[in-house]
């Protein structure tokens, strides 16, 4: 099957691509010039039908951010690395003659050129670097690159400048500053497009496999079929009722995020409708999916009242509730020290998870058992028995009290003794 490859960059840029994209087989180029790199915000809204989009660089991928993040399909963007200095100030050194100390660059991050120095033994050449990492994060400037290569050409300071926009270098052409480009070696273009296809690839086996839903209405409540018909018609689903008050649906696991990105839950789950249940799971295999989808389920039921999806992927990953939060849990153990925990403390692999993600908070340096119960969601006494479980293996330890009523005893003050970043 053929990728195709939706690429935004400058005309220079786009032109090496084309000339390379032969070497990659299977794959369709379809060009998306700017000017500048802010352009890339207005091109990301034209693009038509692709199955990933590829930035020419760190600049138009994250001025595009905004409306890139609301995409359904991959993004990529060609990442500058020390091979392209490299590459740059070989040719300076091989067809310009120009010594390093008189040269000016500017790129996204000075330690590239930096770490180049280092590797061949120059570190005592200074060269004139400008690092616009942290103007893109604040209120990126274009003249303000322009103009130090200017103001340094100005003062006789350089013979030559160096620039990672295609912008820049035609400005200080027309103001009569000598300048080049910096080098993208062809070797770094085709891997940034294998790269592309690649993702484009792994995200159509991801979204290819099955996904089936068991939407539960709960008691006496209904839910008109017309609701059931609209929700399966945005996935591309076929319905089956299973039960007066169940519902099940098959289709794929891209057209379910589909569904979660767009907000159309939310939209299903208006605020009229309560008591209404969604378990959606991934898998190989409709049987795998269906299970998971049980489970999920399973979940869902225990919110309440309230109406709620859950997703349990393939992986055993449960995320959700969906539309009211996003949390993720793992409901199995695949790593030998956290099932050598499970076994310890006797917690199931739901429970473990969520530890282990409330370790992660920044709530959890210091914590109290009201601190963990609530981000639990449990009551107090079970979160004092898992807190005893823990204690009792060394995977807790307390650390103080502190007593925040004049009557009563202090609460203990606990820390997890877990490796919560393996």
């Amino acid at each position: 099957m053929v990728i195709k490859i939706a690429v935004i960059g400058s005309a220079d840029f786009l032109k090496r691509i084309q000339s390379l994209s032969t070497q990659i087989s299977d794959i369709q180029i379809d060009e998306y010039v700017y000017q500048e790199p802010q352009d890339a915000t207005q091109l990301v809204k034209t693009i038509n039908p692709c199955d990933i989009i590829f930035f020419s660089g760190a600049l138009p991928y994250y001025f595009s951010r905004e409306w890139r993040e609301q995409l359904t399909i991959p993004t990529h963007y060609l990442a500058q690395d020390e091979m392209s200095v490299t590459s740059t100030l070989l040719a300076v050194s091989y067809h310009k003659k120009v010594l390093l100390t008189r040269i000016s660059i500017d790129l996204m991050d000075a330690t590239f050129v930096t770490n180049v120095l280092a590797d061949i033994d120059c570190e005592d050449q200074v060269v004139h670097v400008m690092d616009y990492q942290d103007m893109v994060e604040s209120h990126f400037d274009l003249n303000r690159i322009i103009t130090y290569h200017q103001t340094l050409w100005n003062q006789g300071i350089i013979d030559l400048a160096i620039t990672s926009v295609h912008a820049v270098y035609d400005q200080l052409q027309q103001l009569g500053v000598p300048v080049m480009r910096m080098i993208n070696p062809s070797d770094t273009l085709i891997r940034g497009l294998h790269d592309s296809k690649t993702k484009a690839q792994l995200v159509q086996r991801q979204s290819a496999k099955v996904a089936v839903g068991y939407i539960y209405i709960n008691g006496t409540h209904e839910l008109k079929k017309e609701k059931i018909a609209a929700i399966a018609h945005h996935i591309d689903a076929t319905v089956q009722q299973m039960k007066p008050n169940l519902y099940a649906l098959y289709s794929t696991q891209g057209n379910i995020e589909n569904l979660i990105n767009n907000n159309m839950l939310r939209d299903f789950f208006n605020k009229d409708q309560k008591h209404v249940k969604l378990g959606l799971g991934y898998g190989e295999t409709i049987f795998e999916a269906g299970q998971n989808a049980e489970i999920a389920l399973r979940f869902a039921k225990k919110e309440g009242e309230a109406s709620c999806a859950y997703i349990l992927t393939e992986g055993k990953e449960l995320n959700g509730p969906y539309p009211q939060e996003y949390k993720q849990q793992r409901l199995a153990i695949d790593q030998p020290e956290f099932l050598k925990m499970a076994k310890q403390t006797t917690l199931s692999p739901a429970n473990l998870s969520k530890i282990i993600q409330f370790g992660k908070t920044k709530n959890a340096r210091h914590f109290t058992a009201v601190d963990l119960a609530n981000y639990l969601q449990v009551t107090r006494r079970s979160t004092e028995r898992i807190l005893k479980k823990l204690a009792d293996q060394g995977f807790v330890l307390v650390v103080g009290e502190e007593m925040t009523y004049q009557q009563g005893r202090p609460r203990a003050i606990y820390k997890l003794n877990i490796l919560i970043y393996n």
